[in-house]
């Protein structure tokens, strides 16, 4: 027997229109690359998007064609969300710190039709115009900014292109489980694959992601996305905030120190977004000037692990609460978020940073699992390490155009993460397979090392990876950038690590660089660390 209820698909044209009905005066601000702030409500945003819908209409765009950007966080890419998803076609975020070749082939990959792009990404535009075969290209400005000689073909300002249009358009109706947006994986080895989400999918993450235990949006929340909106929909803060009715808050191309903290106070945010390298900016130039903070309450860390003395920055010195998330683009992105049960409340503050330091409870909507090299699943005991595997309504199925073949196990997305799973569900990423470190037939965590490693006052960045040795298979060393002006030898940084981890843990060596690799997500590469060591050798072979 059926259900007697209504079906309504859920579509991303929804989001836009409830919030305009019911939110209709709640604010976005955004700081422009023109370098002043714009302010409009999610009624003005509503009512553009359906302009942009109209435009891409007149530009005869098809039924599930690409739209690109390459752009910052604001109020126009936010439109692009809506308008080109809305409309029925694909939104596609391209991340404008690859090499200009790779978003020239990422483009043809997608088949883009149109490309919206910041002027100041112009000189990336120009590079690829020639390679990639794109047939419209709008500049997000005004008429009277467009660069002239651009030597961009049919170049069009964004203003005016959308200002003409009528903003009266009626949303279609389709299944949701069409196309909706797609993202390209960072491609850290070989060319990078698509995630293709749907509405349903998106509309679920938005829900998931809005949950107390989640991110927990509300209309009572100023929210400043740090996380671009090129890197896996700004985490889908801007569906979120719209189902919620967030302030939302947009820095631009404005993410140092400064700038951050500036917007922040200015806008009274009470949550923000982002990876790591973002918030050790904003500290750092917080730090100096006893600057503080007088409406933040919540940030939510991911992208890659927050060492723990960032955590314990936040909260003791600012009482800031870090939510440290987890995810990829393959799902959407989110996965787990570390938020404490009703039972941790009463432990004390060393006990609570054990539980934190984790990635986190799994969101309603995802599954997940550790297995070992035999697919056989593994314990939930908070020790044992196995490969992260993960499915849900937001988590892919297949990469776009079949690219890879089948990634699934037994129905299950094999994240390429090893974690350890504890008793309460308490996910806690240890490694990425390919980077894991075994010595002796034992787990070494690269991420444990590098947290202490940070931990020291004197070091700004650490990566770790293992180098092979003929009795233990591999050992760790430990790649570490200093702060500027500070010193700390090789022996004392290794004498710091003693009684913190188990001694057959500690690194073998420490060897000081002037930087680290960081790939387009803020990740840090460790396969180029290990091409900067060829012929490096473990102390005493």
């Amino acid at each position: 027997m059926l259900g007697l209820m209504q079906s309504q698909p859920l579509l991303i044209s929804n989001l836009i229109t409830f919030a305009e009905r019911h939110h209709g005066d709640a604010q976005i601000v955004s700081r422009r690359v023109e370098g002043d702030m714009h302010r409009y409500t999610y009624r003005d945003a509503a009512q553009r998007s359906r302009q942009v819908a109209r435009a891409l209409d007149g530009l005869g765009l098809a039924f599930g064609d690409r739209v690109a950007t390459l752009a910052w966080n604001g109020y126009r890419h936010f439109e692009l969300y809506f308008g080109v998803s809305g409309s029925g076609r694909v939104l596609h975020t391209i991340n404008p710190r690859l090499h200009p070749d790779q978003i020239a082939w990422i483009a043809n990959h997608a088949q883009d039709e149109v490309l919206c792009f910041d002027l100041t990404f112009l000189p990336i535009v120009q590079a690829i115009c020639g390679k990639a075969n794109i047939g419209h290209y709008i500049a997000l400005c005004e008429a009277d900014q467009l660069p002239q000689d651009s030597g961009i073909p049919g170049l069009r300002s964004y203003e005016e292109w959308v200002g003409g249009c009528d903003d009266r358009y009626d949303w279609p109706t389709f299944d949701e489980n069409t196309a909706s947006s797609m993202c390209y994986t960072s491609g850290t080895t070989g060319n990078p694959k698509a995630a293709l989400y749907s509405h349903r999918s998106t509309l679920l993450h938005a829900y998931g992601a809005a949950l107390p235990d989640a991110m927990g949006l509300s209309a009572r929340d100023a929210v400043l996305p740090v996380v671009p909106m090129f890197h896996v929909n700004a985490w889908g803060i801007p569906y979120s905030a719209a189902l919620t009715g967030a302030k939302l808050v947009f820095p631009g191309p404005g993410l140092d120190g400064k700038s951050v903290y500036e917007l922040l106070e200015a806008e009274q945010v009470t949550y923000a977004a982002g990876v790591p390298t973002v918030w050790q900016m904003l500290l750092t130039h917080m730090k100096p000037t006893g600057l503080r903070f007088s409406s933040l309450k919540r940030t939510v860390i991911g992208g890659s692990a927050c060492p723990p003395a960032m955590i314990s920055a936040f909260r003791d010195d600012y009482g800031v609460e870090v939510l440290h998330a987890w995810g990829m683009t393959e799902m959407s992105p989110l996965g787990t978020v570390c938020t404490l049960k009703n039972k941790h409340l009463g432990l004390g503050e060393a006990e609570q940073m054990k539980i934190r330091l984790k990635q986190g409870r799994a969101v309603f909507g995802v599954d997940m699992k550790i297995v070992g090299d035999d697919g056989i699943e593994l314990p939930w005991d908070g020790k044992t390490f196995g490969n992260l595997l993960v499915r849900g309504p937001w988590v892919l199925g297949q990469y776009f155009k079949g690219e890879g073949g089948d990634p699934l196990q037994g129905g299950w997305f094999p994240t390429g993460d090893v974690a350890t799973i504890d008793a309460d569900g308490y996910m806690q990423i240890t490694d990425r397979s390919k980077d894991v470190i075994k010595s002796g037939g034992e787990w070494i965590s690269s991420i444990d090392i590098e947290n202490l490693a940070v931990a020291h006052p004197a070091v700004a960045m650490a990566a770790c990876i293992g180098m092979p040795h003929p009795k233990w298979d591999e050992r760790p060393i430990v790649l570490v950038v200093k702060r500027p002006g500070a010193e700390v030898t090789r022996e004392e940084l290794l004498a710091f690590y003693e009684g913190k981890i188990a001694k057959w843990q500690i690194p073998d060596d420490v060897v000081f660089v002037e930087s680290i690799a960081l790939g387009a997500t803020g990740k840090i590469l460790k396969t180029r660390l290990r091409e900067q060591l060829k012929g490096y050798r473990l102390p005493g072979l």
